[in-house]
């Protein structure tokens, strides 16, 4: 990535008024005079032990879209955003999905492809980079014996897989170079072989050539990501599978009632399959109160991204990544405490997944830097421990803790990738 990128995008962050962040701070400013962001309460001791403990495996980070717009390492503390290395360590995490994003404003010039090359040429290089800190893992085994050696582990996924377009041949490649898991839909697209979420059905699911893609991601090992599918996309790919499929950052339904959310019905199925549904951490998918708050400040649901064929019209890659920069990391709203989600709301969400489908199905996929807002008292990953403290406040055994934590996930994700 040309170095003129990282500086232009510094003066843009001075300069447009309309980025992510800004437009979600300058929402209602007075609205925010009673708002309640305070530091974490201190844990007890034994919820504080217990944490450091386990093995806690996020299903799906933004580990590095900061860096790769502005510079600098994932292995160095940062004042920004909700994750680093070394902040993530503090909360206890031990291995994370790492989210190859690429959004919407690169398919219209059909740069998707090569944005992913870049993409995951840029995480290799942040994993030599940081390589006391964290290593690759392409297995279940590989991520404990990282936990051991005290780094953490990394598995590459895809967010946006539009530069699939369903060709198989494009989809070895991009396992041969570490991809473990790749999100079907493209983010909040239709694409020529799955219906994402947010726009009009096209395929109703998957297409034939989906369903092949579905059955060579099998014979791949790769983990199958529902998250941003469509219901029909979700329930087919669920069918097609021989493996267990994965929800890597979801909420309810039946919690807050958006089509980013999951129905009971089909986290059913996707648990009778052996699959797994990771909780996304943020009120937008969580907490309803908060979420209608939100909404109305930012004038349009947060998945909405009917804008963007205008707004890239005529631009070069390296445009296009100027004209996004600005707005990474991905922040939350900032909220008043009227509608602010607590840590027990959160676990709520949590608690009806284990009482529709039981302890062995449910995980956590943060979205730490995709722009979640997090809970009254949660500055960023450091906090996870709170959750923690919760569980124990309900009773939760020290069994059901850890297979939330990371059990459950590293158990799929053994069962595709191997041991």
């Amino acid at each position: 990535m040309p170095s003129r990128v990282a500086s232009t995008a510094i003066d843009l962050r001075r300069t447009i008024l309309l980025s992510r962040r800004q437009f979600l701070k300058s929402a209602s400013l007075a609205s925010l005079a009673g708002s309640a962001m305070t530091w974490a309460e201190p844990l007890t001791a034994r919820a504080s032990a217990m944490h450091q403990q386990m093995l806690i495996f996020d299903g799906h980070v933004h580990a590095l879209d900061r860096e790769f717009y502005h510079g600098g390492s994932m292995g160095e503390r940062s004042n920004q955003g909700q994750w680093d290395l070394v902040r993530a360590k503090e909360g206890g995490e031990k291995a994370f999905f790492l989210s190859i994003f690429v959004p919407e404003e690169y398919y219209p010039g059909r740069f998707e492809t090569k944005q992913t090359l870049r993409r995951i040429d840029h995480a290799y290089r942040q994993l030599a980079l940081n390589r006391d800190k964290v290593v690759l893992a392409r297995k279940a085994s590989e991520v404990q014996a990282a936990a051991a050696s005290g780094r953490l582990a990394a598995v590459l996924d895809i967010e946006g897989s539009y530069d699939l377009d369903g060709d198989l041949g494009v989809l070895r490649e991009l396992h041969a170079r570490g991809l473990s898991s790749a999100q079907l839909s493209a983010h909040n697209w239709n694409q020529h072989y799955a219906d994402a979420c947010c726009s009009p059905a096209k395929a109703n699911g998957l297409t034939e050539n989906g369903r092949k893609l579905i059955r060579e991601m099998n014979r791949l090992g790769m983990v199958i990501n529902v998250s941003h599918s469509a219901d029909t996309t979700m329930q087919q790919a669920i069918e097609v599978s021989d493996h267990p499929v994965v929800a890597t950052h979801h909420g309810l339904r039946s919690v807050n009632d958006i089509p980013r959310n999951i129905p009971d019905s089909l986290l059913q199925k996707l648990a009778a399959k052996g699959g797994v549904l990771g909780i996304q951490i943020g009120s937008e998918f969580a907490y309803p109160k908060e979420y209608a708050w939100i909404t109305e400040h930012r004038r349009k649901t947060f998945w909405d991204t009917t804008d963007i064929p205008t707004r890239v019209k005529g631009k070069s890659i390296y445009e296009v990544d100027e004209l996004v920069a600005p707005g990474y990391p991905m922040l939350g709203a900032e909220v008043p405490a009227a509608v602010q989600m607590g840590v027990d709301n959160w676990v709520d969400v949590v608690d009806r997944v284990i009482r529709l489908v039981g302890e062995d199905h449910v995980a956590l996929g943060s979205d730490f830097d995709g722009g979640p807002t997090l809970a009254r008292g949660m500055r960023d990953v450091r906090d996870l421990p709170m959750i923690t403290e919760s569980m124990l406040r309900r009773g939760y055994s020290e069994e059901r803790i850890r297979k939330f934590w990371g059990g459950n996930l590293l158990r799929v994700f053994g069962e595709i990738a191997g041991g």
